[in-house]
C-alpha cells in the first residue's frame, strides 16, 4: 500500500472498531495470503496505525506461508489477539505455490494448508504461549482444503487426534 492507501484502510477499520465498540463487539483483522496485509512487517504497520478497538486474528497457517515466523508474529501481537486459527502448512505444496504464483484458491486447492499434526508446523509451542498469557478466546481449526480431495471428516478426526495427543495430555 501506499502512505494514503495504508491512512484508508486504518481508518476504515478505526471506523469499524467504534462501531462494533458501540454494539459490544470487536473487530479483528484477520492476516491473509493474497491480501494486502499478509506478512509481519505488514501486520505490524496495520497495528501500528489502528486505534485500541481493533484487534487481530491470528492465524499460524497465514502467519507460516506469509514469512514463516509464526511465533515471532504471535509474541508481538499478543496483547491484541482476539481470536486464532490453527492451520498447518505442507512446505512442499507451500513451495509448489510460490514457485508457481499460486493464487490462495489455487494454493489451498493444491494442497498447501492443511489440519494441525499433518503438515510442519509444531502447534505446542503457539498452544503453550497462549496458555501462558492468559488466552482464553476461541481457537479455530482450520485445514482450507478440496473436500473431493481431502475428505473433511477425515481430515477433522485427525486433527482431534493430533491436539488431544499432542496438546491436551494431563
Amino acid at each position: 500500500f501506499s502512505d494514503e492507501e495504508w491512512q484508508r484502510v486504518a481508518e476504515g477499520y478505526n471506523t469499524l472498531g467504534r462501531l462494533a465498540a458501540e454494539k459490544g463487539m470487536q473487530v479483528c483483522l484477520h492476516h491473509h495470503m493474497g491480501t494486502g496485509i499478509q506478512t509481519t512487517a505488514e501486520i505490524d504497520k496495520f497495528m501500528s496505525l489502528v486505534d485500541e478497538r481493533v484487534f487481530l486474528l491470528f492465524d499460524t497457517g497465514h502467519a507460516y506461508v506469509g514469512d514463516g515466523d509464526v511465533m515471532g508474529l504471535l509474541e508481538a501481537t499478543i496483547d491484541r489477539i482476539k481470536h486464532v486459527h490453527f492451520k498447518d502448512v505442507r512446505p512442499e505444496k507451500m513451495e509448489e505455490s510460490k514457485a508457481a504464483e499460486r493464487s490462495f484458491l489455487d494454493s489451498f486447492l493444491a494442497g498447501m494448508f492443511t489440519v494441525p499434526g499433518d503438515g510442519t508446523i509444531d502447534f505446542t509451542v503457539p498452544y503453550k504461549f497462549l496458555v501462558d498469557h492468559g488466552y482464553s478466546e476461541w481457537i479455530l481449526v482450520e485445514a482450507e482444503q478440496d473436500p473431493a480431495i481431502a475428505n473433511p471428516l477425515e481430515y477433522a478426526r485427525k486433527a482431534r487426534t493430533y491436539l488431544e495427543g499432542t496438546l491436551f495430555k494431563a
